[in-house]
């Protein structure tokens, strides 16, 4: 009798074990090496119920990771489709960069709570005049994107920023801009992304730039412990899931993609559990209207713009405003 209670607990641990397993693998068991507690909380916060119903989000870690990432990008069925929303063709690429970073942690260990309340600062011209700077600067988390600057702006825009996406093209050159507390995050398009990023972390001298739609840095101002690669999973899911954007497109018609904007948005509603918007509204109605908050582009260069649907993300930003998912702070 007690034998058959000895195998009847053997297997039941037995079987707990793959459940649990199972389980995380589901829940977010490809985060990088935390303890069992700060992964759950990172689960636990990052999604509010309603976004779950609405956008059938299941949640993925944000950065790849070295010592997982091949694992991962089969798991996440990265493996099945090419860049820019996938890894197939480009693994050796996406390994010589990943081999250049020194890690790929969402927050650091003395942060504290997972729990953070962002706030994504957009380029819109709307904020132009508003003096948001102090409220921006009052989040947990400051996302910003491309070459959006502070300097200069602090009183509408604020001067923190957290994590910073980029693309080669997009980027800061100039090291006046540098700041020691910004995650920097690259968000590849194309192979030569990531062979940028490669040459320039390894001093190597950039000679080929005709791979790029305007000549891209040709030095990195942030060290490489504060730069992440962005899973191109997190961008499929803007452009499939959430936009809805053509997997294909035929051969005279530009394919579309979403903008970094909208990117910062997806990536915001992974790690946070509460975002809210800033610089996102645009005056389609006067093509003369300042387009950013900095510079003196006007809205004709975005409504000529073929590579972005910015129809469907307006339509898709307020639907997530009008469900409370994100609040909107320039919202007229």
């Amino acid at each position: 009798m007690r034998r058959l209670l000895l195998v009847i607990i053997l297997a039941a641990g037995v079987m707990y074990v793959i459940l649990h397993c199972n389980l995380w693998r589901t829940n977010g068991n490809w985060l990088p090496p935390l303890d069992i507690e700060r992964k759950e909380e990172l689960i636990n916060c990052a999604f509010k119920s309603n976004i779950s119903t609405l956008l059938n989000v299941n949640k993925l870690y944000p950065f790849l990771c070295t010592e997982n990432f091949l694992e991962e990008s089969k798991f996440h069925g990265s493996v099945r489709t090419e860049l820019p929303y996938g890894v197939k063709k480009a693994e050796r690429y996406f390994q010589l960069a990943l081999s250049r970073l020194q890690n790929c942690e969402l927050f650091s260990e003395d942060d504290g709570s997972f729990c953070k309340k962002c706030v994504v600062v957009g380029n819109g011209g709307v904020l132009r005049n508003r003096s948001l700077g102090e409220t921006i600067d009052s989040y947990d988390v400051v996302i910003r994107m491309n070459n959006g600057p502070v300097i200069g702006y602090e009183d509408d825009v604020g001067r923190r920023t957290t994590f910073r996406l980029f693309y080669p093209e997009s980027v800061f050159s100039d090291p006046v801009h540098y700041d020691p507390n910004t995650t920097a995050v690259l968000v590849v398009f194309k192979p030569q992304d990531l062979k940028w990023l490669w040459d320039l972390l390894s001093g190597q001298r950039l000679i080929r730039t005709n791979a790029f739609w305007k000549k891209p840095a040709m030095k990195m101002i942030y060290k490489s412990n504060q730069i992440r690669i962005l899973d191109p999973a997190i961008t499929r899911r803007a452009a499939h899931e959430w936009l809805h954007l053509p997997t294909k497109f035929a051969k005279q018609e530009k394919p579309k993609h979403p903008t970094t904007g909208l990117i910062a948005i997806t990536f915001a509603l992974h790690i946070c559990s509460e975002v809210h918007l800033a610089g996102f509204k645009y005056n389609f109605s006067d093509r003369n209207s300042s387009l950013h908050y900095y510079g003196n582009d006007t809205m004709s260069l975005m409504i000529q713009n073929g590579y972005h649907d910015i129809p469907a993300e307006q339509r898709l930003l307020k639907e997530l405003i009008d469900h409370n998912i994100v609040i909107n702070l320039t919202e007229e």
